[in-house]
């Protein structure tokens, strides 16, 4: 194997991290420095005992420095794993209800941030509760759902919306809010309604 002369100027550049060396130079240095573990070595595992005693002062501040470049190009860094147990995530969780029967306003104002786990969608953009139980047997009284924000929904898809002031869960049918407990008329929706689409239930 050949290996082509590298001028004083591209050796600065590697020890001032302008740029790194190709990968026979790397291991050409590793073996001058007598690098054996090079995995352990530049995972950051403690020098000491990895030969590193053997060098001269100058050799351990080349290899430390070479180390320092590599920690910063994330080429060389291996992915972080953080337990999920650490990973917090806040949505909206508002204050007033949606109906699932009665309906009520949902006030953009009150609303608190809620902690959720790695079990809510993670598009989820906010959560309300139900209110009442013609959403049963699918959703209950008091349970809280997720909601993915958006204005447009198809024909079939659960949302919240807002009706002449009220809020409500419900399914969008043509023109009318359809309940899924059949002992709920549907709620129809006439030309001069004001409704709005808060979003699309997600979970």
């Amino acid at each position: 194997m050949s290996y082509r002369p590298y001028s004083y100027k591209m050796v600065s550049h590697w020890e001032n991290g302008v740029s790194l060396p190709p990968v026979e130079q790397f291991l050409l240095l590793c073996e001058l420095y007598k690098v054996r573990d090079i995995q352990g070595t530049f995972r950051g595992v403690n020098t000491e005992f990895r030969g590193m005693t053997k060098l001269n002062i100058l050799g351990r501040s080349r290899v430390e420095e070479y180390i320092s470049l590599l920690f910063e190009n994330h080429l060389f860094i291996e992915p972080e794993c953080v337990c999920a147990e650490y990973l917090r995530k806040y949505i909206r969780l508002y204050d007033i209800p949606v109906a699932a029967g009665v309906g009520s306003y949902l006030d953009n104002e009150t609303h608190e941030d809620f902690e959720v786990d790695n079990t809510v969608p993670p598009d989820a953009d906010f959560a309300v509760k139900v209110s009442g139980d013609s959403m049963e047997p699918r959703f209950i009284d008091g349970q809280i759902i997720f909601i993915k924000e958006q204005q447009t929904l198809n024909i079939g898809d659960i949302g919240v919306f807002g009706l002449n002031g009220d809020s409500f869960v419900k399914k969008l049918g043509e023109c009318e809010l359809i309940s899924l407990n059949p002992l709920y008329k549907p709620i129809r929706i006439h030309e001069f309604d004001s409704i709005h689409i808060f979003g699309k239930v997600i979970g």
